[in-house]
């Protein structure tokens, strides 16, 4: 298989929503709260060109679940 740019991009998406999902599933385990707990950090720009008006909402919610997740894809897509 021919390795690129995209396909590493879609492994690090996939392991970053796999760690989150996991995360997601184990966060009522006690023991397990650092591994779930998630930074949150969001942009909100916005303009009104009197033509167009546009608002975007971006967050992104990062657990150590989730870096460990795309840490794994990358591993992964290396040994490929």
């Amino acid at each position: 298989m021919k390795k690129n740019g995209w396909i590493l991009l879609l492994f690090i998406f996939l392991g970053l929503l796999a760690g989150a999902l996991l995360a997601n599933w184990l966060k009522e385990v006690p023991g397990l709260s650092f591994l779930t707990r998630a930074m949150e950090v969001s942009w909100s720009p916005a303009a009104d060109l009197a033509v167009v008006k546009y608002s975007l909402n971006l967050e992104i919610r990062l657990s150590l679940l989730s870096v460990i997740g795309a840490a794994v894809a990358i591993w992964l897509y290396r040994k490929m």
